[in-house]
């Protein structure tokens, strides 16, 4: 988390915590982050490809498992 510092004619430069980085998306957010359909990523889901978080019945996909299966999955071409 980085900080801003805001000093608006003050003697004391005011620090302003920025907002955190997005970690949890839901299905059609992760597919746009993925670069697949909301199918394509339930796919990798119900394989077992990629792990989620579920809240009720709301399935979320943590960007770090997302960052993971995009490493194992790259591939160099000669």
């Amino acid at each position: 988390m980085t900080e801003t510092i805001v000093n608006k004619g003050s003697r004391k430069a005011q620090r302003i915590p920025s907002p955190p980085a997005q970690r949890l998306f839901d299905l059609k957010a992760a597919a746009g982050y993925l670069g697949r359909s909301v199918w394509g990523v339930r796919e990798l889901v119900w394989s077992g490809q990629i792990p989620v978080v579920k809240s009720g019945r709301k399935l979320y996909l943590d960007i770090c498992d997302m960052e993971r299966w995009i490493e194992r999955n790259k591939e160099t071409w000669i």
